[in-house]
């Protein structure tokens, strides 16, 4: 999956954008504020993982999530900012 079609889902673009402003700090999967089951916010961390925007560890029983921004931003330099801005995108 690309990273555009991972993004296009509301529920990970709330997962990034919660990772973002938790940044340099590493959230558990079980913090996040979502209207969502585990499986299903499973597949959606799934999902943010192969696309290359988040790294997921395990710290004892813990799953930690981390935004890879450093790493995303070298690559594409300026779209994750535009991606996590909630600004409408217009055009001139």
């Amino acid at each position: 999956m690309t990273v555009l079609q991972a993004v296009s889902d509301p529920v990970r673009l709330s997962l990034l954008r919660q990772l973002a402003a938790a940044e340099p700090t590493e959230l558990a999967c079980g913090t996040f504020d979502l209207p969502v089951r585990k499986s299903g916010l499973s597949h959606h961390f799934t999902v943010l993982r192969q696309a290359g925007l988040i790294l997921q560890h395990d710290e004892g029983p813990r799953r930690l999530n981390r935004l890879r921004r450093a790493e995303f931003d070298e690559q594409f330099p300026g779209l994750l900012d535009l991606i996590l801005s909630d600004r409408p995108i217009t055009e001139k």
